[in-house]
């Protein structure tokens, strides 16, 4: 059990592939884009994640990256600030920013340069997987053909290997009842290290969000029912936000002129994913592509997920089952505790009126005043505590270092 794939380059995959190839593993990913993806939202590493980084050694790497926020304001449509809340009263996993917060592609790359001695596969994907006594026979989308001992999808939350083998995207993809855009959106505007937050009626809001280098990340989340639209046709996708957020003020409508002329661009509706078996076979799922629909939390799974799956192989001396097994043991608590939604869910989050928008206000302001504000995102802090990790052996070696021609790429 040595010879191992992994689908997806973003951040369960490479950590995975750090964690195996420590271990001894000959490891390959692959995945779909031509090269690791740029843009994408911040996201936050807290509690058990924060300590396999630092027993990776990356954890003074990845601070080095932190975006330069340190707090998230909720303000009207004059920009005048409603409340505000810093990442200094929460503890550093807790609050709506932890104090150790990234861009997405800076801890890809943070990754991927700590697993250079891995095999890494740009622009193919897996088009099919057979499953036989021997191992795992892999055909790519280039023609290639390999076989593996073990397969992974790390390949988030529209999971190829999870439709290959476990079924249907409908079968395990549950729509929240919005939708999430992500883009770079430089207009100019002084925002120092805080976030800005803007509610509207009508279930939507805007943000947002300065980083290194002066660059600004806009978001905006709408409700509504959900819609078909082409994955791969960006202009279409662009055109359904746009028809979402017309007419609204504050900064909208100069972040959709930046929506419009920018490359960097992310669409999606907001999901949970729900997956009986965590592996079958001889595969194995991590990340979003078993585990999305976390607030603020799906980061910091992946890596756990990583650490746990690869430490629970090394102990069972490759035994797949058995640490297939330990492996949804160990970790099925802790998803389901960062799963559950915060408190008053999406229609605290998107409100339906100016009513309940001065309520939760209110209510924010209230609580961020006291120690109960742990309560505001449901004690997001404890849940990414809530798993005591292991120190897996180091074991010796699995296999000979020595490259083998039939490896090679086909």
């Amino acid at each position: 059990m040595t010879q191992v794939l992994i689908s997806g380059a973003s951040i369960a995959g490479p950590a995975l592939a750090y964690w195996l190839r420590r271990y001894g593993y000959d490891v390959t990913v692959v995945e779909r884009a031509p090269g690791l993806r740029t843009g994408g939202q911040a996201v936050d590493v807290r509690g058990a994640a924060r300590e396999v980084l630092d027993r990776m050694g990356l954890l003074d790497e990845v601070r080095a990256h932190h975006t330069g926020v340190r707090g998230m304001s909720t303000v009207d449509r004059d920009d005048r600030v409603l409340w505000h809340w810093g990442s200094e009263l929460s503890g550093h996993s807790g609050g709506v920013i932890a104090d150790l917060e990234i861009l997405r592609a800076d801890l890809a790359r943070v990754l991927f340069e700590a697993t250079q001695d891995a095999e890494y596969v740009f622009d193919d994907s897996i088009a099919a997987i057979h499953e036989h006594t021997a191992g795992v026979d892999v055909t790519f989308a280039s023609g290639a053909s390999r076989r593996f001992d073990l397969v992974f999808g790390a390949d988030g939350l529209h999971s190829n290997v999870r439709r290959l083998v476990f079924g249907p995207e409908s079968g395990f993809v549950r729509d929240q009842g919005y939708a999430k855009v992500i883009f770079a959106a430089d207009l100019g505007l002084e925002l120092g290290d805080t976030q800005r937050m803007y509610v509207m009626p009508g279930r939507k809001r805007a943000s947002l969000y300065p980083t290194r280098g002066g660059r600004t990340r806009g978001m905006f989340f709408f409700a509504g029912p959900a819609r078909e639209y082409d994955r791969h046709d960006v202009a279409g996708q662009k055109q359904l936000v746009a028809d979402a957020m017309a007419g609204e003020g504050w900064h909208v409508p100069r972040m959709l002129e930046s929506m419009w002329e920018t490359t960097d661009f992310y669409y999606d509706r907001e999901s949970v994913v729900s997956v009986g078996e965590w592996s079958r076979g001889r595969v194995a799922l991590l990340g979003d592509a078993v585990s999305a629909g976390s607030i603020g939390m799906g980061t910091s799974m992946a890596i756990v997920e990583a650490y746990v799956l690869a430490g629970e192989l090394a102990a069972a001396r490759g035994d797949h089952r058995r640490a297939f097994a330990r492996y949804r043991e160990v970790l099925d608590d802790y998803v389901r505790e960062n799963r559950k939604p915060m408190p008053g869910g999406v229609k605290m989050f998107l409100p339906k009126g100016r009513a309940m928008i001065g309520i939760g206000n209110l209510t924010a302001r209230a609580m961020l005043a006291g120690p109960w504000r742990r309560l505001l995102t449901g004690d997001l802090g404890g849940k990414a505590e809530s798993v005591t990790l292991e120190n897996y052996a180091e074991p010796a070696k699995l296999v000979d270092e020595t490259p083998r021609k039939e490896d090679a790429w086909q």
